[in-house]
């Protein structure tokens, strides 16, 4: 996708998911960490922050968010800051336990979460309770993601919404016969997101490529528009097989539209069929 025409972007930043770290320093997903921070650091000058849409850790544990902030800390004054939002990983079967120590270990405030950044509207979701492979999102949080999509809104500016499970029959991964869907509210949360269509959302937890189809949803008119931003730890294919491979999106905002460019970490190389641009304002 050809962007040098367009000038400088309003607002930069990368969203990576599903890092999966764990206690051994020489594993691929630890080394898939440092790679993507290397990437972001050479590539990502004037990004305004690394959004992360869960499965932080393989198993939610002390040593893990240990073993990630060791990674961290050495490109921490390279790159932006870092949001996080919680992934089934992240939430063991102990998940109130597990629930505090993500809070504490991230510092993010609760288990979702706003914030501002150059006036753009970053809003994660995350599970209230610890059900497997599947979130559960209370009445309480859809009330709130109301709300704050409500916030400042405009047809003609983005508002970027992160939640670890994608919807049911939306992006790869999550259609019916995938079977990596995972949100118990399915319905109430497309509901609320059915008022908002000027939002745009991504989601990990399939860990499809990004090569793959239906990486993006364009809501079918009903609907914001929806991203799979793949996995930086290992990735699957529609031949529902394991695939060695680290993968992103580097996002750029310009007036009227936003580019979501999808890359290949691993390989340094932007992903040719995961370029996309979603036009505003959404009528």
């Amino acid at each position: 996708m050809e962007n040098d025409k367009m000038g400088r972007p309003l607002l930069t930043f990368q969203v990576i998911t599903d890092t999966h770290i764990t206690v051994d320093p020489e594993h691929e997903h630890n080394r898939n960490l440092a790679r993507v921070l290397q990437d972001i650091a050479a590539n990502g000058q004037g990004s305004r922050g690394i959004m992360h849409a869960g499965d932080m850790t393989d198993n939610g544990i002390t040593e893990e968010y240990e073993a990630f902030y060791r990674i961290w800390n050495e490109y921490k004054d390279q790159v932006p800051a870092l949001y996080i939002t919680s992934g089934n990983h992240d939430i063991c079967d102990n998940w109130q336990e597990c629930m505090e120590l993500f809070q504490s270990h991230t510092g993010m405030t609760g288990m979702y979460h706003d914030h501002w950044v150059d006036g753009y509207h970053f809003i994660f979701l995350g599970t209230e309770e610890g059900i497997g492979l599947h979130c559960t999102l209370s009445e309480t949080q859809l009330s709130w993601l109301d709300a704050k999509l409500g916030d400042a809104a405009s047809p003609d500016k983005p508002a970027f919404v992160f939640l670890h499970q994608p919807l049911k029959n939306t992006v790869a991964g999550s259609l019916e016969a995938q079977n990596w869907f995972g949100v118990t509210q399915d319905a109430e949360l497309k509901a609320v997101l059915a008022k908002h269509r000027h939002a745009i959302m991504f989601t990990g937890h399939t860990h499809w490529e990004l090569a793959a189809p239906h990486n993006y949803f364009d809501g079918g008119g009903e609907l914001p528009a929806m991203f799979n931003a793949a996995s930086t730890a290992y990735l699957w294919t529609d031949e529902d097989e394991h695939k060695d491979g680290s993968q992103g999106y580097y996002v750029e905002v310009y007036p009227g539209c936003v580019l979501v460019r999808g890359r290949d970490f691993e390989r340094g190389e932007w992903v040719e069929e995961a370029q996309f641009k979603v036009s505003y304002p959404v009528l």
